[in-house]
């Protein structure tokens, strides 16, 4: 053990000793210091004589307060004095501390009064550190004051993190300019600042124990940083052990439940209207070509399958079991499954968790680890994987290939899955229900999508994380290379209960998910209309090669909504050079606007669209394109279209293959022709400005999180 652990861990193990659950003073200073996270000097006075010692050796003004591990709230007790100027003022200011905290209350064991030294000027800002019930320890950075107490201006990583994690939490809050130095006033040194946040979070990630770390305020200018104040409260209590195989095992059951040469339905029905119909239907006339054994104890045979009464009477393997019976069998079902050696359940059946049958969905899952069968469910509507035309699910069966992995937590966000899907004709890998995610969740399709060559975009829906930590360490890994779309539901309500202290207070449960998922490179959704766009839009846009963004338009009025939609997804016009300027202007007329958005005005032949569009593509400055286009009487929809898809083309066929997306606008003409280019690698909306733009702007936001630009 470290010399800093060992001083640590002696100061919790006396904590834990006297049964308390936060430090006192002293003891904050005692392991801030060896963390060297900086605090003022200071020392503990058991009399007056003793304070005015103290104060003398430390140098006036000070500040003095009660230390108690009973009274936590000082100021409200009368235990806190500031700006103590001398000694006759430090000897009572100890006597009436005492008093003070005596009558607030008195049977508090009273260690003495902290003498501290006087820290002035400076930016205030906190750093502090909180343990949440999805990702466990993070640590925290935001300004002082009113910017951190009533805009809540506060950012969060995962613990412990990094000086890259630090320096960028510093730029991440929406006051970050102030801390560079705003009306003459010097920046503040950045190191300092990022040297308190790394060690706060290797701090609390050292020690689980420690609950919550509230370093506030701390002032910082250009010389460096010191926490004025410290506090730590504990919990001793074991932490709850959390399930996770290793990534090769996930890896191998997730292949055999994806990839099965043989399914068996539990539960298989002749009956029409049942669950365990619809499913045999549905995996038959999806086209699945591996062996499919109906398990019913009282049939010979369903739908022309030859039936057995239990998965036990299969004569060969089975690779997983779509369960379709009711709940209350679920549990020997699930033993017979297991001395199968069948690695999957797909449970369908709803009457667990979710109406409050947790001890039955426990005793579930129990069963399934004793035997290593990975459970998806319960309370879903099964699964899709295309490629291996599978529908193991009771809704139709879907079979339009592509290269989108999407799941839901829900049952209806599922339904809305599978009809966006249908009605844009939009090719998916995979559809996944998760539903009470008792084992199964997105870590393991995170883990499985990353290395299946089917999919090269995963989008999810989630109420919550069972394990966000592990999530976010694996999406960190995988948005390297594919994009992860994420839709957190509930993200208005605030998570685990808030702490007393304000780091505590502030870390409201949808800050800490939009942090942390931006941190790991995942793109949030904020909107289920938005997560099946993206889905649908991110596979089919080329990567950019860099930033330079030309919007070419045929209304002015459509070039100022998309400038304004650039803006709101992290999108920056490119600044036109003379040249391309020029070369733009001669087909522009001598109404039109020339820079950028380049505006051709409505009343152009289909050639001048054709022209600029071809200009934005070969030029090597411009990496993206985004077309407003106008309804007109002299270039229709689908003359637009079909020019645009035929420019497009004929680039690519060079070897250029940019980002292109479109936002048409008209009549109802316009529908047809976004669906045209679409089918043609041409991300195409109508009636909307901001939605093509985003879709590009999720790309932008990931092809950077990879490092790709």
């Amino acid at each position: 053990m470290s010399d800093r652990r060992a001083t640590v861990r002696a100061v919790l193990d006396r904590v834990e000793k006297e049964g308390r659950t936060s430090l006192t003073a002293p003891e904050c200073k005692e392991i801030c210091d060896a963390y060297a996270i900086p605090l003022p000097k200071e020392g503990l006075a058991n009399s007056a004589d003793e304070a005015a010692k103290l104060a003398g050796d430390i140098g006036y003004p000070v500040v003095m307060k009660i230390v108690s591990a009973d009274i936590l709230h000082k100021t409200e007790a009368g235990g806190v004095l500031v700006g103590v100027a001398d000694e006759a003022a430090a000897k009572a200011g100890f006597e009436s501390i005492i008093a003070n905290a005596k009558a607030y209350k008195a049977d508090a064991k009273i260690d003495g009064v902290q003498v501290q030294q006087m820290v002035s000027g400076g930016q205030e800002v906190i750093v502090g550190a909180v343990t949440d019930p999805s990702f466990g320890k993070l640590v925290a950075f935001g300004l002082g004051g009113i910017l951190v107490e009533v805009l809540k201006d506060i950012t969060f990583r995962l613990a412990p993190a990094s000086k890259d994690d630090a320096l960028g939490m510093l730029d991440g809050i929406k006051a970050a300019e102030i801390l560079k130095g705003v009306r003459g006033a010097a920046a503040v040194d950045r190191d300092a600042l990022a040297a308190i946040i790394v060690n706060t979070s290797e701090l609390t990630a050292d020690f689980p124990e420690i609950q919550e770390i509230d370093l506030n305020p701390i002032l910082a200018d250009e010389h460096g940083a010191t926490a004025v104040d410290a506090l730590v409260s504990v919990d001793f209590s074991p932490p709850k052990e959390v399930y996770r195989p290793s990534q090769e095992e996930i890896v191998t059951a997730m292949n055999r439940i994806f990839n099965p040469k043989a399914v068996a339905v539990v539960g298989a029905s002749d009956g029409e209207g049942k669950i365990g119909n619809s499913v045999m239907k549905n995996i038959i006339n999806g086209g699945y070509a591996g062996e499919l054994y109906p398990i019913n104890p009282k049939a010979d045979e369903i739908l022309g399958k030859k039936a057995y009464k239990s998965v036990l009477d299969i004569p060969g393997d089975v690779d997983v079991a779509v369960f379709a019976v009711p709940a209350k069998f679920c549990v020997a079902a699930m033993e017979e499954v297991g001395k199968k050696g069948i690695p999957g359940a797909i449970m369908i059946p709803s009457g667990f968790a979710e109406v409050g049958e947790s001890e039955l969905q426990e005793e579930l899952v129990a069963m399934a680890r004793k035997y290593n069968v990975r459970i998806m469910g319960p309370n879903i509507y099964g699964f899709y994987y295309t490629p291996a035309n599978l529908c193991a699910t009771f809704c139709t069966p879907y079979d339009v290939k592509g290269k989108a992995a999407l799941s839901s937590q829900s049952g209806g966000v599922g339904m809305s899955i599978i009809g966006f899907s249908r009605s844009t004709k939009m090719g998916v890998s995979a559809i996944v229900g998760l539903g009470n995610k008792s084992d199964l969740d997105e870590d393991d399709l995170l883990i499985y999508f990353e290395q299946d060559p089917n999919t090269d975009v995963i989008a999810m829906h989630a109420e919550d994380l069972k394990d966000g930590r592990s999530f976010a360490e694996v999406a960190e890994r995988v948005s390297k290379k594919k994009p992860v779309v994420m839709l957190k539901a509930g993200r208005t309500q605030l998570g685990a209960k808030a702490a007393a202290s304000h780091t505590g207070a502030l870390a409201g449960n949808d800050k800490i998910y939009d942090d942390v998922l931006r941190a790991s490179g995942v793109i949030r959704a904020y909107a289920l209309n938005d997560l099946l766009q993206f889905a649908r839009g991110l596979p089919i846009l080329p990567t950019p090669k860099g930033e330079n963004i030309v919007i070419i338009t045929g209304a002015g009025g459509s070039g100022v909504l998309l400038s304004d939609a650039c803006v709101d997804a992290g999108l920056s016009l490119m600044k036109f050079p003379q040249d391309l300027d020029e070369a733009f202007k001669q087909y522009i007329p001598p109404f039109g606007a020339s820079g950028n958005p380049v505006d051709i005005t409505g009343g152009e032949p289909p050639t001048t669209y054709e022209k600029t569009i071809k200009l934005g593509l070969e030029d090597d400055r411009i990496h993206s394109l985004i077309l407003g286009y106008w309804h007109t009487i002299i270039t229709p929809p689908m003359v637009f279209a079909e020019l645009c898809a035929r420019v497009v083309q004929e680039a690519r066929d060079k070897g250029i293959d940019k980002p292109v997306v479109a936002s048409l606008v008209g009549d109802v003409e316009v529908e047809e022709a976004s669906e045209y280019l679409y089918e043609r690698g041409i991300v195409a909306c109508p009636y909307t400005a901001e939605l093509p733009v985003a879709i590009l702007g999720a790309k932008y936001q990931w092809a950077r999180g990879a490092g790709l630009l």
